[in-house]
């Protein structure tokens, strides 16, 4: 186990840097079939406010408790949702390993996700921290965990895509 005040291997904040990024650049290129990839099948996966999580509410705007569950929800955005094009760019600063034990990593990261559509200038749309506990194995890390805590007062356009 790793304690607050060790640092964890080097290598390994680099490799969950390049893993972060390769999850934004994902996104970004709505590659959303290949978005569950990143996550174990037993996964969980929320987004909630600030204050829900603080506050130790459950409740949160996305709640997936599985990869199918995911699937789904990239099902549902491909054939069944209408919503108007944009395009996202998702910016991950702040990468920290908070503890690491038997196989697997807590560790958190600050997102910002700016979208763009095409009769408006681009907008912040979110801004906060991803929570994560995340599987090494030989593959490569896996999110088993992933609670994506806004800071956001409120969201200022619908939330469609993962964030």
């Amino acid at each position: 186990m790793l304690s607050i005040l060790e640092s964890p291997p080097p290598d390994l904040r680099a490799r969950l840097r390049d893993f972060y990024e390769d999850y934004v650049f994902c996104l970004d290129e709505f590659r959303l079939e290949d978005w569950p990839a990143f996550f174990t099948e037993d996964c969980h996966y929320r987004v909630q406010s600030r204050e829900n999580h603080d506050a130790g509410l459950p409740v949160g705007i996305i709640h997936c408790m599985n990869k199918n569950m995911l699937k789904d929800r990239v099902t549902a955005l491909r054939k069944t949702t209408v919503f108007q094009p944009r395009s996202l760019r998702h910016f991950v600063s702040g990468v920290r390993v908070q503890e690491v034990r038997d196989g697997e990593v807590d560790a958190q990261a600050n997102f910002l996700i700016i979208e763009s559509m095409s009769d408006q200038n681009p907008v912040i749309s979110l801004v906060g921290r991803y929570i994560d506990r995340i599987v090494i194995s030989e593959d490569g890390f896996k999110i088993k965990s992933r609670d994506c805590v806004y800071d956001n007062y409120q969201i200022l356009t619908s939330l469609i895509t993962p964030v």
